[in-house]
């Protein structure tokens, strides 16, 4: 476990992570909540599994972490880890027989010897096949056929086509007159007509905005929003909004 520290003028002790944990009362869970490091990371910490943290940058800055927000030095934890385990896992892999002055002497006095007697074999050989003409080989004289891949037809995809919505509405008196009240956005929207058509007169408005028409003799009416006529309309007076997507009460 990381418990102890060392410095230039003193040797100090400090508490594992799971100790200083611990002591505050805190489960793994309670510390995931707080800093947001997962369980299985904060018990790697606490058991020095190194190999199962997501490298040595994610480590130093869980372990930075973890150990400030437990109330400790956090830089105290990087540097014994810099110093135990960082350092360790940069050293080169030496073979055991290396690592004796003697032995490690004569066997790189092998390894030199074997090294040479190789280059000059391999060069010896290259001279030769270098000065002897080319045969042809089986593989080469037979050309491989070579497969071109079809293009594969482009799918034409229709889009539908969309009727255009009704730009405009018309009312027309045609079986007798009818009072009439028009307002823009609804029954408190500004009035733009008020009175009564007569019959075979007619009205054409914009629907860039919805209209509410409040109809004395709706019976008597033709309403129109752009060339579907309006079914349904009642005998008694009767309020209408009318927009692009059509009529309703």
């Amino acid at each position: 476990m990381l418990v102890f520290f060392h410095n230039s003028r003193h040797t100090q002790e400090w508490p594992s992570l799971k100790e200083a944990r611990t002591r505050r009362g805190l489960s793994p869970a309670d510390v995931h909540k707080a800093i947001r490091i997962r369980e299985r990371y904060l018990t790697a910490l606490e058991e020095e599994r190194w190999e199962l943290l997501p490298g040595d940058a994610y480590t130093k800055g869980f372990l930075r972490t973890y150990a400030e927000f437990l109330g400790l030095n956090g830089q105290l934890y990087i540097d014994e880890y810099n110093g135990r385990i960082a350092q360790h896992e940069e050293e080169p892999l030496v073979p055991e027989a290396l690592k004796g002055r003697r032995g490690g002497g004569i066997l790189f006095r092998t390894i030199g010897a074997l090294l040479l007697i190789g280059g000059a074999v391999g060069g010896l050989a290259a001279w030769h096949h270098a000065g002897s003409p080319s045969r042809p080989t089986v593989e080469a004289a037979v050309a491989a056929p070579v497969v071109v891949p079809q293009a594969t037809p482009a799918t034409h995809v229709t889009k539908p086509v969309l009727a255009p919505k009704p730009s405009a509405t018309t009312i027309a008196a045609v079986r007798d007159r009818s009072w009439l009240s028009v307002r823009i956005g609804g029954p408190n929207g500004r009035e733009i007509f008020r009175g009564t058509l007569a019959q075979g007169r007619s009205l054409t408005f914009g629907l860039a905005h919805s209209l509410w028409v409040r109809m004395g003799r709706p019976q008597a009416l033709d309403v129109r929003v752009g060339k579907k006529r309006v079914a349904g309309l009642p005998r008694d007076p009767a309020n209408v909004l009318l927009t692009t997507n059509g009529a309703r009460r």
